[in-house]
């Protein structure tokens, strides 16, 4: 579980915690959240998942605490909202770094371990709705190549590793209500949605489990945003 200190990613790993799962989360300041224990059942891995360093780290914890990896969930990810013509260079390649580099690499080595281990597995990514539906007013264009391009590899990958039951998904959430938004005013936010509401973390993370568990689905885009995805409102 990546990005797990707070919002989505805390709320994913207390699911999953409640369900009995073994869990593994990192943030590059996992060790001192404030919503969530190391304990028996979830170890807490420090560092920045934009790292091949941390990827191995995460999952040679999980092999050696748990023995095994079932299930990844990409959660971690940053936001950058500004005009096309005015990201800079370092705008993208920390984009790239994070959302794309932090997906790639934890992924690689967890399905090498589902692999050995030959019963298959679930990998679940969080994109956005504004891949599919984007928003005037909310300029995140070069934000989009990375969203977007985790959305292809999903369905990429859920072909690739379809006779070894490793499963591919993603959960697109709309405007949630986690630190990211804690300076944007409520009402604001509640006119990006169709149903004029904003998705708690618990939400999103109940569609994560549910991907997890559904074994057959997979290539699957689960759009969790009060129907921003479907176009003008």
């Amino acid at each position: 579980m990546t990005g797990a200190s707070q919002g989505i990613g805390a709320a994913v790993v207390k699911a999953f915690l409640e369900r009995g799962y073994n869990v593994v989360g990192t943030s590059r300041s996992a060790s001192k959240s404030a919503e969530l224990k190391a304990s028996d059942k979830l170890v807490l891995v420090d560092g920045d998942i934009g790292q091949a360093a941390t990827a191995k780290k995460v999952v040679d914890a999980a092999v050696q605490k748990f023995g095994s990896i079932d299930a990844v969930v990409n959660n971690a990810g940053i936001f950058v909202a500004k005009p096309f013509v005015d990201y800079s260079a370092d705008d993208f390649r920390s984009l790239v770094s994070t959302n794309l580099e932090g997906y790639i690499y934890i992924t690689q080595l967890a399905v090498k371990q589902m692999l050995a281990q030959k019963s298959g597995g679930s990998v679940v990514a969080i994109t956005t709705s504004l891949v599919k539906n984007p928003i005037a007013g909310v300029s995140a264009s070069v934000q989009m190549i990375t969203k977007g391009g985790l959305e292809s590899i999903t369905v990429s990958l859920a072909s690739e590793y379809a006779k070894e039951h490793i499963r591919f998904n993603a959960v697109a959430p709309g405007i949630v209500d986690t630190p990211l938004h804690k300076d944007n005013p409520k009402d604001f936010l509640k006119t990006l949605s169709p149903m004029g509401t904003i998705s708690t973390s618990e939400e999103i993370a109940s569609a994560v489990v549910y991907l997890t568990e559904s074994r057959q689905i997979t290539g699957e885009v689960l759009h969790v945003d009060g129907g921003q995805h479907n176009g003008k409102w």
